[in-house]
């Protein structure tokens, strides 16, 4: 039995309770305003034709690079202001991660969901100028952390009044360059009472196994996707790009994007399957 947990809206976007899975999908980090406009409209394409609610996502700032050559972004006003643009010209919800705790109430004037990277889902002043902004909080569990050692961080969100809380399952560190995922972690962190996502894309990274980048599997995206939602979990979180060999950034773990219609509807049917067992 997957247990139900508390419903709540990511904008026009209804999450959790027995709702129908959602996409969280978008670009790892901003390249350019033409090409995000270009991916977040064929994303609502998709969606709409798969029938997936989609939360457009994408980053101004990659602060956890591996190289200090590496790209990071267009930093937080001219991402904010392009995000924004995806915003009123699609209808889209938008998911946007950040990394310094004063940046929080600047992002929340556009966020419908803000997200606290993995990396720094400890840091107590991070996590609580998050709740405060009374956004939708995403917090990806760091691949350091037991599932059961997100009841902490939820306490700590609540602790600010804010109980519009999803977590993101990103995969745990198996010795070295490597991530495995627990689909014993959806049960077990939805028993705390809030969504749970799984991050498909980020959980097929080899961190830092490359030269001076981040490797990746993005083969097993389908395969893990699959498993993850038919574990229970609320929704998919997946970075995708147009050609990923010449993404700026996670170009060995983004997923095409012509190969994300076959995707949902596979994973769309999995899900209603679990939901209706579970009524």
């Amino acid at each position: 039995m997957i247990k139900k947990v508390t419903e709540f809206k990511i904008g026009s976007v209804p999450v959790g309770g027995n709702r129908p899975l959602i996409l969280i999908a978008g670009l790892c980090v901003i390249e350019s305003e033409e090409h995000t406009l270009k991916i977040a409209g064929t994303l609502k394409d998709i969606c709409r034709a798969s029938g997936v609610p989609l939360v457009f996502k994408a980053s101004y700032d990659k602060a956890n690079r591996t190289s200090l050559d590496s790209y990071r972004g267009p930093g937080l006003r001219e991402g904010l202001r392009i995000i924004e643009r995806v915003k009123s010209e699609f209808g889209l919800p938008v998911l946007i991660d950040f990394h310094r705790e004063e940046d929080a109430p600047e992002v929340a004037r556009v966020a419908d969901i803000i997200q606290v990277p993995a990396f720094l889902c400890r840091q107590t002043d991070m996590i609580l100028a998050a709740a405060r902004t009374g956004c939708v909080i995403n917090v990806k569990k760091g691949q350091f952390l037991a599932p059961d050692d997100v009841k902490h961080i939820i306490k700590k969100i609540e602790s600010a009044g804010n109980r519009k809380i999803v977590i993101t399952e990103r995969g745990v560190t198996f010795g070295y360059h490597n991530l495995i995922n627990d689909m014993k972690a959806f049960p077990i962190m939805r028993k705390f009472g809030y969504p749970v996502i799984f991050d498909a894309t980020h959980s097929v990274q080899l961190p830092g196994g490359g030269e001076g980048f981040t490797g990746g599997e993005r083969e097993f995206i389908p395969e893990l996707s699959r498993a993850a939602v038919g574990a229970g979990c609320d929704g998919i979180f997946m970075e995708v790009h147009d050609q990923p060999q010449s993404a700026r950034s996670d170009a060995s773990s983004v997923l095409e994007i012509n190969e994300l219609p076959a995707l949902l509807k596979v994973i769309r049917k999995i899900d209603q399957v679990v939901k209706e067992r579970d009524g």
